[in-house]
């Protein structure tokens, strides 16, 4: 296990700049890894769902990780995601994450299969043994239709790479459950709105699709919250995005308007992989109204320490 690598900070979930074509567009990709070590962030997440992993290949995944790993330089770690529906394309990823010097993986439940605890846990241990990595699980049962529940967590939690787990179930007794029962695992934010009750209850990370074009604001939430303990600004940071994330977690086109706040910040990501499609000229404007307002805000807020 990579000792070194610890989940604390802002990590962020890059999204996949692409052409009219529907190829990649690598130079984006640089111009974006590029940006986002300039304005702060912790760490680089590759092949997440924000990043239209559902649309692409094991092949395709393989290469952006890539990319984004010979960008980095090790300035930043990179972590690798490892979800897919079928075993194999896991155990692919996984064992590709490893070959790059991948500092950890993302390792999610595969989807539509509904697996029992005990299946997935069988599952995320195969995928263990392949990476050999730092392993952060993610817990999204909305998408996933399975919960990471105790049964899981006490098999999966015996490997020692098993040190983190990024929780976006949105049910916040799953995070009482997991600091007060699974002290041993680091839990990251993975649900946007509830950042401010994450690092209350200890939590020293986040992975926030958010920070692709807001990085600096994010990360300055982390900070007074992780860094200072100053609950009583952070609240007031977090009041000045809670109309982001109604957007980005209750609008229902995440990746689209994460896709499209990154063209905002600078840097073109082009269209989204069917079958998503792009935004309206409304819902475009709207976003921005609610970027620009909440840069304001924060900026005010930032001024005054």
């Amino acid at each position: 296990m990579n000792a070194e690598f610890k989940l604390e900070g802002i990590y962020t979930p890059v999204v996949t700049p692409m052409l009219a074509d529907g190829a990649f567009d690598f130079d984006a990709l640089a111009d974006l890894v590029e940006q986002l070590v300039a304005q702060g962030v912790h760490g680089l997440i590759s092949g997440g769902s924000t990043a239209e992993n559902y649309a692409e290949t094991v092949e395709e995944r393989l290469a952006l990780a890539r990319f984004i790993g010979e960008r980095l330089k090790g300035r930043l770690p990179l972590i690798v995601g490892t979800g897919a529906m079928r075993t194999p394309d896991s155990l692919a990823l996984a064992a590709g994450a490893r070959e790059m010097g991948a500092d950890a993986i993302l390792l999610g439940t595969p989807p539509y299969s509904v697996p029992t605890e005990e299946e997935n846990a069988a599952n995320a241990l195969a995928i263990d043994r392949a990476a050999d990595l730092p392993i952060i699980l993610y817990n999204y049962p909305g998408r996933m239709s399975v919960e990471m529940g105790p049964v899981f967590l006490d098999r999966v939690s015996a490997s020692p790479n098993v040190m983190g787990i990024k929780e976006s179930s949105g049910d916040i007794n799953r995070l009482h459950l997991l600091a007060l029962k699974y002290p041993n695992i680091s839990v990251s934010c993975g649900m946007d709105d509830q950042a401010l009750e994450f690092f209350a209850w200890g939590a020293r990370s986040w992975i926030c699709a958010g920070s692709n074009f807001l990085p600096e604001e994010h990360v300055f939430l982390y900070e007074t919250c992780v860094l200072n303990n100053d609950f009583a600004t952070g609240r007031r940071i977090m009041a000045a995005m809670m109309p982001l994330m109604n957007v980005l977690e209750q609008g229902g086109k995440f990746i689209q308007c994460v896709k499209y706040g990154t063209e905002l910040a600078g840097v073109r990501t082009g269209p989204v992989r069917p079958p998503l499609q792009g935004l309206g000229e409304a819902e475009k404007a709207e976003l921005a109204t609610v970027i620009a307002a909440l840069k304001t805000t924060i900026a005010a807020i930032k001024a005054e320490g």
